[in-house]
């Protein structure tokens, strides 16, 4: 269960956070505590001591918790070093493991090209869809989009202003993220440009910072169709929803299409973009990565992950497990919940009130995200139980009365670190 030893932040977190706002160049609003290493399944320990619930994830980074036996079998084994290596041009077991492994959960896939990270898998996605169709003039994404922080993958991306701003964008167009979609998508093709003009479509099949947003499966189904129709390549950005949080090894699957290229990370611990042999560049060299394919440790971890979930048939757990969660909030004073397996979400009536509310959930000893304008994202690894559940409903169920006090407003030193 949830322990708190000292306020969050406790003095020697809070010692570190500042360190970091003094000297970190990409600082932005972390969590206000420092993890120390020490944990269990959905519990973890900061520096202070304080005993935490997970319902973050990383992420969706971190699905088999803290300290699980598995992992810690895996990692005893790196014991020699260099454990990362400049993977593209020397291979290592893990390498070519990491791949087939990966390839067993894509249907229809027979290929894969690793990196280190989610935007580094949507910058390769695209080029490798750039280089199939070299009369391309423009890309295109949907209202909402998060595909990374690198320049390509932010064009792609449509959260918010913060991300980009200042910052230099290649062509786009935009679709919304609903069922006038299609409407969209036509006119794009009759008034503005020829299927020759389009180098590529990227969707999140579930997006993620901009809501945790479902489609249905209308929109899902004619915008495989549109892109099959005008021979377009279809991007599916599973990077936050794939390797099982959905219930599904890929979220697209819950609508039944096939994507040209599958972007992952997170979860996987490594980047990979999968599709087929004949769709990767033939020549030499044209895709590269020092990293990608190289942290030996990261593959090991990645597999195992694959691995755990065939074995412990976490997919249909997670799936039970999220279920539940559904269950759970609909008790609560929240609106628009929703969610697919692990992949969870609800909302709150305004902006402030949600920020009030992930601190609170913190302050109490849950950590928790935010996504969208006024949503929060319920995430925990898989390992989640019914009574860890429960808990975090109670905890929540307290958090939202205390701020939904006349007034209410945070103060102490948690705010030198989020500026509350």
């Amino acid at each position: 269960m949830i322990k708190l030893k000292t306020k969050v932040p406790g003095p020697k977190s809070l010692k570190i956070l500042k360190k970091m706002q003094s000297i970190n160049g990409g600082y932005s609003d972390p969590l206000p505590f420092v993890h120390s290493g020490k944990g269990k399944g959905c519990y973890f320990y900061d520096i202070d001591g304080n005993k935490f619930l997970d319902f973050a994830s990383q992420i969706a980074a971190n699905p088999m918790g803290y300290n699980h036996k598995r992992m810690l079998k895996v990692v005893k084994k790196f014991k020699s070093f260099p454990v990362k290596y400049a993977g593209q041009d020397f291979y290592t077991r893990e390498h070519v493991n990491m791949i087939e492994e990966v390839l067993s959960i894509s249907r229809g896939m027979n290929a894969a090209f690793l990196v280190n990270s989610g935007a580094e898998v949507n910058e390769n996605a695209i080029k490798v869809c750039l280089q199939k169709k070299k009369s391309a003039k423009f890309g295109i994404s949907f209202e909402g989009a998060f595909h990374g922080r690198t320049l390509g993958a932010l064009s792609c991306t449509n959260s918010k202003k913060v991300h980009k701003a200042n910052l230099w964008q290649f062509p786009m167009r935009r679709l919304p993220y609903d069922e006038s979609m299609s409407d969209k998508f036509l006119r794009i093709m009759e008034e503005e440009a020829s299927a020759e003009d389009v180098g590529f479509v990227i969707v999140e099949p579930v997006q993620g910072e901009s809501g945790y947003n479902i489609p249905s499966k209308k929109m899902m189904y004619e915008l495989a169709r549109l892109c099959k129709k005008f021979k377009i390549l279809l991007i599916a950005d599973e990077v936050q929803a794939g390797v099982g949080r959905t219930g599904k090894w890929w979220s697209h699957q819950h609508f039944s299409f096939k994507p040209d290229i599958i972007s992952s990370a997170k979860a996987l611990q490594v980047g990979a973009v999968i599709s087929r042999k004949d769709m990767f560049p033939s020549q030499v060299g044209s895709l590269s990565s020092t990293w990608g394919g190289g942290q030996t440790l990261d593959l090991a971890v990645g597999l195992e992950t694959i691995k755990i979930i065939k074995d412990d048939k976490l997919l249909v757990r997670n799936s039970k497990m999220g279920s539940y969660i559904l269950q759970q909030l609909r008790t609560l004073p929240v609106s628009r919940v929703r969610g697919l397996g692990l992949m969870c979400a609800f909302d709150v009536p305004s902006k402030k009130m949600r920020n009030d509310l992930v601190l609170q959930l913190i302050k109490s000893g849950v950590a928790i995200l935010a996504c969208g304008d006024k949503g929060i994202r319920v995430i925990p690894p898989y390992v989640v139980t019914e009574k860890e559940v429960d808990e975090f409903i109670s905890v929540l169920d307290k958090a939202i009365h205390v701020c939904k006090r006349k007034g209410f407003k945070h103060k102490g030193k948690v705010c030198e670190i989020t500026g509350c």
